[in-house]
């Protein structure tokens, strides 16, 4: 094998799992992170994140491969075994696992969980955990590897993976540009505290100010997606729990229960794709490569398929330009027909135009019966895996 050291710039959900999943392979791993957590602390906290991912199927067999399942099994995470879709009308497009003899389509879990069980893995894998001081300032490369230079530290490898998010840095010391767009309107999180029975379905209603979701977390908690101009949700932000409750009740249908708001946030939408995903001596993975509209909270199941097509590439070619090469092919044109199925939803549905929503109702309905295309649809949602 060409790959014996790399080194992984970025040491979130995505990192982590990737720096787990070649170690595996027998790789030496080095992990550079700026926020140093101590895993079990994390897990044993009862502070709730409001930063919530939709686990798929795919994504619960690759944490179980990396043993960060069974943790997360044993700490906060809530079964979803049905999908809504709807504008008007509950039911108007309803997928369940059922449907496919599935116990489940997935799971909600907070991003923080995840980080700290894969990362309470790291040590049993002899995984190295850097935190220099700054940013990095280039990366050299020569034909038999990579240096990359933080200050008076350099770090040597085979290869560089960039998992450092959206802006990340390590892209733009490539030179590697991207191509998308800002969003016009913003997202609200709302975590709340639910007087009702743990719930098992997550539904998202399309209102012609912007889409709204409902995703149940473990009992008691839930949380609540609100899309919206950015303008209108920063006002809503500064509302104190009790006024921004009358918000959401005004706002949302019908909640199986009565609620109290615990905390909220405000975060800006982007759609952002990167040229390439390589480089020499150099992979992108995760937001690094595609940030995507969250409307199905696809997000990181998508830096999950990133890690185990590049990991497999790796182990498959012995010269590492063509299993670079190999990645993004497998992954490049996936990550784009999911981010143009998310922006034809999101701007298909954010509008209040009369022909289309008559379009858009019998869109929904016939879906709803459509049989086999439907199951097929929800096969993919759970990641091909049931």
């Amino acid at each position: 094998m060409s790959i014996n050291k790399v080194v992984i710039v970025g040491g979130g959900m995505v990192g982590a799992a990737c720096a787990l999943k070649l170690a595996k392979q027998g790789i030496q791993v080095i992990v550079i992170e700026q926020r140093i957590i101590d895993p079990h602390t994390v897990l044993a906290s009862e502070n709730i994140d409001i930063r919530v991912s939709a686990i798929n199927r795919f994504s619960e067999h690759l944490l179980d491969d990396l043993g960060a399942m069974p943790l997360l099994r044993q700490s906060r995470v809530a079964q979803y075994t049905q999908l809504e879709a709807y504008e008007d009308v509950p039911e108007q497009l309803l997928f369940d696992s059922a449907e496919l003899g599935s116990s489940h389509l997935g799971h909600l879990v907070e991003n923080k969980l995840i980080q700290a069980a894969l990362w309470a893995q790291f040590e049993s894998h002899n995984i190295e955990v850097y935190s220099p001081q700054g940013q990095a300032k280039q990366i050299i490369t020569t034909n038999t590897g990579a240096i990359l230079e933080y200050g008076d530290t350099q770090f040597e490898c085979d290869l560089v993976i960039a998992a450092d998010g959206g802006r990340s840095h390590i892209r733009q010391l490539a030179g590697i540009g991207v191509t998308g767009w800002q969003y016009q309107q913003h997202c609200m999180g709302i975590l709340i505290k639910l007087d009702a029975p743990q719930q098992r379905k997550t539904w998202q209603q399309f209102k012609p100010s912007g889409p709204i979701a409902f995703l149940p977390m473990q009992y008691p908690y839930a949380n609540l997606i609100w899309y919206d101009e950015g303008s209108k949700l920063k006002e809503m932000k500064l509302l104190d729990n009790k006024a921004l409750k009358e918000q959401v009740v005004n706002h949302f249908f019908a909640l199986p229960g009565d609620f109290e708001v615990v905390q909220s946030a405000v975060f800006p939408l982007a759609r952002q794709h990167a040229n390439t995903y390589i480089g020499d001596r150099l992979a992108l993975i995760g937001d690094a490569a595609h940030t995507i509209n969250p409307l199905a909270g696809q997000g990181v199941n998508l830096g999950f398929k990133d890690v185990v097509a590049l990991s497999q590439a790796l182990e498959e070619n012995e010269m590492i330009e063509t299993a670079l090469k190999r990645y993004q092919r497998i992954r490049r044109g996936d990550n784009l027909l999911m981010m143009s199925m998310m922006d034809a939803c999101y701007f298909g549905f954010s509008n209040n135009l009369s022909p289309l929503k008559k379009l858009r109702n019998v869109v929904l309905s016939t879906a709803n019966k459509a049989g086999p295309l439907k199951q097929q649809v929800l096969k993919h949602a759970m990641g091909g895996i049931t």
